[in-house]
C-alpha cells in the first residue's frame, strides 16, 4: 500500500492559470505530455527519431520564416549601397539576356546582399542553440560544436548561393517581382540547408551514449594490445569524460521524463474520480459499476504514487551525476 494521500498528489500538479483561455491550453498540454511520454515508453527508439525530426523541422522552418521576414524590411536599410549588380564571379549569361550570374553578391547590388547575409547570421544564431540543447540534448563543448556549425554554414552557402545565383538570372531576365523571388530565394536557401544541416548535425551532436561506447572501445583495445600507459591514460581520460557526458544526458533526460509521467498519471486519477462521482449522481447507477470505478480509481492512485516515487529517485540520480562533475 501506498504512504500518499490524495493531498500529496494534489501537490504533484501545478496549479492552472486562473485565466480559463490559459487554464484550457495547459490541461491540452499536460494531456499530451501523458500520450507522449507512455508512448516513448513503448516506443523508444522510435519515438526518438521522430522527436528529433519533429523539433529539427520546427527550428528550421521557424528561423526561415524570420530569415524571410527580415528580408521583407531590412533590403531597405541598404538600399544606398544599391549600384548596379555586385559580386563574384558576375559572368554573363547570353542564354538569359547577359544577366550575371553570381555565387556571393546580387544583381540589385552590394546592399540587398549585405542584409541576406545579415539574416541568413541571424538565422543560424538562432537555429544553433535550439538544435544543440533542444532537438539534440547535446553536452558537448559549445565553442568547438559552433566552430564546426560556422565551417558547415559557410560551406553550405556556397553551395545553395551557387544553386540561387543561376535561378536568380531568369528570375532577373523574365521580371519577376522583388517579393516573389525573395520568398523562393528563402524556401531554395533555407530548405536546401536544412537537408543538408540534418546530416551535419548528426556529426557535431552525436549521441552521447555512442561516443562513449566507442571511447571505451578504443580504451580496451590499447589495453589488450599493451599500449603504452601514457596513450592508455589519455584513452581513459577520454572514455571518462565521454562517459559522463552520456551519464548526465541519460539522467536528465530520465528526470524530465519522470516529472512529466507524474503529471499525466495524476491528471488520469482525479480525471476518473471527478467523472466517478458524475456517474455516482445518476439514479441508474448500480454498486457494480461503482465497485468497478473504485477498483480502478484506486490501480490509477497507486500508479501514480509509483510515478512519484520514480520523480524522486529519477530527480536523486541527476543529481548525483551532477554532483560528480563538481567533485572531479
Amino acid at each position: 500500500m501506498s504512504d500518499y494521500t490524495v493531498q500529496d498528489l494534489e501537490q504533484q500538479l501545478k496549479p492552472l492559470s486562473q485565466n480559463p483561455f490559459l487554464a484550457f491550453f495547459q490541461k491540452i498540454w499536460r494531456w499530451w505530455l501523458g500520450v507522449w511520454y507512455n508512448f516513448a515508453e513503448k516506443h523508444p527508439k522510435f519515438s526518438h527519431i521522430l522527436y528529433m525530426v519533429f523539433f529539427f523541422i520546427v527550428f528550421s522552418e521557424g528561423v526561415t520564416i524570420w530569415q524571410y521576414i527580415v528580408m521583407t524590411f531590412l533590403p531597405y536599410a541598404f538600399a544606398g549601397l544599391n549600384n548596379g549588380p555586385w559580386g563574384w564571379p558576375n559572368v554573363p549569361v547570353s542564354i538569359a539576356g547577359n544577366q550575371p550570374y553570381m555565387i556571393f553578391g546580387d544583381v540589385q547590388g552590394l546592399g540587398y546582399f549585405i542584409a541576406f547575409e545579415l539574416a541568413v547570421f541571424t538565422a543560424q544564431c538562432i537555429n544553433f542553440p535550439l538544435q544543440r540543447n533542444i532537438t539534440y540534448r547535446s553536452h558537448g563543448n559549445p565553442w568547438y560544436q559552433a566552430m564546426w556549425y560556422f565551417i558547415g554554414w559557410v560551406l553550405v552557402s556556397i553551395f545553395v548561393n551557387a544553386i540561387w545565383g543561376i535561378c536568380n538570372v531568369f528570375f532577373v531576365h523574365w521580371g519577376w517581382p522583388d517579393a516573389v523571388t525573395g520568398l523562393i530565394k528563402t524556401v531554395i536557401t533555407g530548405g536546401v540547408s536544412m537537408v543538408i544541416f540534418f546530416f551535419i548535425f548528426l556529426v557535431i551532436f552525436p549521441d552521447n551514449n555512442k561516443v562513449a561506447a566507442k571511447k571505451k572501445a578504443r580504451y580496451e583495445r590499447l589495453v589488450a594490445a599493451n599500449a603504452p600507459a601514457e596513450k592508455i591514460e589519455a584513452a581513459k581520460a577520454a572514455y571518462d569524460k565521454a562517459q559522463y557526458a552520456a551519464d548526465f544526458s541519460n539522467a536528465e533526460k530520465e528526470a524530465h521524463t519522470a516529472a512529466s509521467q507524474v503529471n499525466s498519471k495524476v491528471m488520469k486519477y482525479f480525471a476518473h474520480v471527478k467523472k466517478s462521482e458524475q456517474l455516482a449522481a445518476d439514479p441508474k447507477d448500480t454498486e457494480e459499476a461503482k465497485t468497478e470505478r473504485d477498483q480502478k480509481a484506486q490501480e490509477l492512485f497507486d500508479a501514480a504514487a509509483q510515478a512519484i516515487d520514480t520523480k524522486l529517485e529519477k530527480a536523486a540520480a541527476f543529481e548525483a551525476v551532477k554532483a560528480r562533475a563538481e567533485q572531479n
